[in-house]
């Protein structure tokens, strides 16, 4: 007669686990799911790209250009779109898709090589050791829009002669371009177009004064000569 008492017993506690798990695995739901909802989706990736200008002609054989210095907000894998009132709007899910200032080194170096043709121009990182006829330094400090969207570049720039003793004095170039609209395509493409810009005074810079501007030619005036008469004796 104990037997079915046995068995009853033995069931319950078979079914104990069971019925003590379900409280964990009703919390472990919402987590889970809670989990995957914060998920963030794959970032959107840009890059800068080189803009056609003006040809120049630099008066140069080859150009070194140092890595190009970049202020330290902008140096981040996120677009930073403005920087208004003491506060960076950062995009969360545009990112450029690769290091900024290496970015820069690029584009920039094929910017310069459109715009002067018969000139190497490569960068301090790259493979080419050789000694050049110039070197240029370029420090961006300032790449985004301001608060009424336009895109600004505040850079500086100098160039050094190999050939020349004294150090080169920086100048400070600004630029602004308003971009198509505030969608994250045009907000690139009005920094890729500036940057070209930038190429463009850069160039200028580069060009000797002897090319920038022809020397007018010095025009030859021929006297008349005019006879005076003969003194009667």
């Amino acid at each position: 007669m104990a037997a079915p008492a046995d068995d009853a017993s033995a069931k319950r506690k078979a079914r104990t686990p069971m019925r003590a798990l379900i409280p964990f695995l009703l919390l472990a739901a919402p987590l889970s799911a809670s989990v995957a909802g914060c998920a963030s989706p794959n970032p959107n990736l840009f890059t800068l790209a080189a803009v056609p200008g003006a040809a120049q002609p630099a008066g140069a054989r080859s150009i070194e250009l140092r890595r190009v210095g970049l202020a330290g907000y902008l140096d981040r894998p996120e677009i930073v779109r403005s920087d208004v009132q003491y506060r960076l709007q950062v995009s969360g899910t545009d990112r450029w898709g690769e290091p900024m200032g290496s970015m820069l080194d690029r584009v920039f170096t094929e910017d310069l090589v459109q715009r002067l043709p018969g000139t190497s121009v490569f960068t301090e990182a790259g493979a080419i050791s050789t000694r050049p006829d110039l070197v240029l330094e370029v420090d961006v400090q300032r790449l985004d829009s301001d608060a009424s969207g336009d895109v600004v570049l505040l850079a500086q720039v100098a160039i050094q002669h190999q050939d020349a003793e004294r150090t080169a004095a920086a100048t400070e170039v600004r630029l602004t371009i308003h971009p198509a609209s505030g969608r994250t395509p045009d907000l690139v493409a009005a920094m890729s177009t500036v940057l070209g810009q930038f190429a463009d005074e850069v160039a200028r810079k580069l060009t000797p004064p002897s090319a920038a501007a022809p020397a007018p030619k010095e025009k030859h005036v021929h006297a008349k000569k005019h006879h005076l008469p003969k003194r009667a004796r």
